[in-house]
């Protein structure tokens, strides 16, 4: 396959599908409404507010501690308020259309969610799970498709049809909880250990819904996964960046991929709108940045396009003063894809340069290409293609 950088393609961006407002109907989702959300919502049918917050207190441990699905079974609850509740409200989650287990174990679901167009298909989302030795990570999505159009990547392909709410984040976690029989959540040995925006999507033009979504993550009376295994990846909305330091308070990654402009631009299409400086300059000023709480810069490896030795002593340039992780990722093919994956001797020589200059520079073992679920390879489709059927 012949690398392909093309600077002369101008594409337009992908825009949204239209959405048409709909009333909600049925019993109101549970699942992403914070406290003061679930306070209302009971005292809309007529909860005493004496008694508001000790409901709230048993329905978030009924929610994110015990990963209940049906009120039948929170038995903290008296039998008439369960069936109260079961009429008014649900704790049900989003439909899993498939489930694909790889040769490694990693796990990658299609999830199917509600449409806000009744002319259109229900919008579907995908989320990954991948077991190592030391830690157990799940990857979720912040969007149905993208505007971003990076071209190396497959869910750039897709248009972006709507945002996630903060209930279809946080369900992605407890579905996988769901599969891997994680519940009640251990304080132990989990197999969830840490959380990754990102799947599909910008999760920095999601910023409120994202935000709501990663506190009921983090939040220790439920699913309580540390702020600090939360690692939010954008590809640069350098506005955007500075409130995920002091708003959020978790992880950054940076989807940089390139050391210059003409080649982010080609790579990474935002990179016209918030540039190289612009971007670097965002990092530098992160709040709480540190050597203990570095930045993770990821960086694809696109041979004969951004693997030269060159490239990574200008890697090493630019990011100086940054306390920084840098993560190599070797391409992972999907079909039509532009781009072919350095050879492995050149992502090495790559990796040492950057090594030498003191930055952790793991190269990513790629996981669940078997299944379309390594990086770079999610996109939610009807008809899935084999990773046999890429060419390589």
């Amino acid at each position: 396959m012949a690398t392909v950088l093309d600077t002369t393609s101008k594409k337009k961006p992908k825009k949204a599908r239209p959405a048409r407002a709909t009333a909600p109907t049925g019993p109101l989702p549970l699942i992403g409404l914070n406290r003061e959300e679930l306070g209302q919502a009971l005292r809309s049918v007529g909860i005493a507010e004496k008694q508001v917050r000790m409901r709230v207190g048993q329905l978030w441990n009924a929610l994110y501690h015990h990963g209940h699905k049906d009120f039948a079974d929170v038995t903290t609850l008296s039998k008439d308020l369960r069936a109260k509740f079961a009429e008014s409200f649900s704790l049900a989650r989003p439909e899993i259309v498939t489930e694909q287990i790889s040769s490694d174990g990693t796990r990658k679901w299609l999830i199917r969610l509600p449409s806000t167009d009744p002319r259109a298909p229900a919008p579907e989302v995908e989320a990954v799970y991948i077991p190592e030795e030391t830690r157990g990570t799940l990857c979720i999505s912040s969007q149905v498709g993208c505007t971003l159009n990076c071209t190396f990547c497959h869910t750039g392909t897709q248009n972006l049809v709507r945002n996630l709410t903060a209930g279809e984040i946080v369900a992605q976690v407890l579905i996988a909880r769901d599969a891997l029989e994680e519940w009640p959540t251990p304080q132990e040995g989990r197999k969830i250990t840490n959380v990754v925006l990102m799947g599909m999507g910008e999760p920095l033009y999601n910023f409120d819904n994202v935000k709501q979504g990663m506190d009921i993550v983090s939040d220790g009376e439920g699913l309580s996964i540390s702020k600090r295994r939360i690692t939010l990846s954008t590809s640069g909305i350098v506005p955007a960046i500075e409130r995920v330091g002091n708003e959020m308070g978790v992880m950054l990654a940076i989807s940089l991929h390139a050391v210059n402009n003409p080649t982010r631009d080609q790579l990474v299409p935002i990179n016209k709108k918030y540039s190289l400086n612009e971007l670097l300059k965002a990092c530098k000023e992160f709040p709480g940045v540190s050597n203990a709480r570095r930045i993770t810069f990821e960086y694809v490896m696109l041979k004969g396009v951004n693997d030269s030795l060159a490239d990574a002593k200008e890697l090493v340039r630019l990011l100086k003063g940054i306390p920084a992780k840098i993560n190599l990722i070797p391409f992972n093919a999907w079909p039509g894809a532009p781009y072919e994956c350095s050879e492995w001797e050149q992502i090495e020589k790559f990796a040492e340069i950057v090594n030498k200059a003191g930055y952790a520079s793991p190269i990513r073992t790629p996981r669940g290409r078997d299944i379309m679920a390594a990086c770079g390879q999610l996109k939610s489709a009807s008809e899935k293609i084999k990773a046999s059927q890429v060419a390589t």
